[in-house]
């Protein structure tokens, strides 16, 4: 099976890079596939989404993305967050109380930090 190279990185740190078979991710044109080959693109990441990169060991590593772009190129694919959590990383407890006390940006936060983790509100 094809395979891409793939980077997970946010301001502060590199989450995630390996090989996957397919990255799904939110934009602000709406929610976008990517198997290699695709065609490079570069895309806005919407606040409070989801990046899910299914690796080439079957894996699937999700994490929780807030703002950013997605930069699709001939050689792989990378995802530029302003912030960013892996789903194992994620507190969920935390993530559900800080709804009850959020803002707007804050609560689209929280929520995606609960769909990362297979979650809901």
């Amino acid at each position: 099976m094809a395979e891409m190279s793939v980077q997970l990185v946010a301001v502060e740190r590199r989450l995630w890079s390996g090989t996957a078979n397919m990255v799904v991710a939110k934009t602000t044109e709406g929610e976008i596939g990517i198997l290699p080959g695709h065609e490079p693109t570069l895309g806005a990441l919407v606040e409070g989404g989801v990046v899910k990169i299914h690796t080439t060991d079957g894996e699937i590593v999700c994490a929780a993305v807030h703002g950013g772009f997605l930069s699709i190129t001939a050689d792989g694919v990378s995802v530029l967050a302003e912030s960013a959590e892996l789903a194992h990383e994620i507190d969920v407890e935390q993530a559900r109380a800080d709804l009850t006390h959020a803002d707007e940006v804050e609560r689209a936060r929280a929520l995606a930090r609960l769909r990362a983790t297979g979650h809901s509100a």
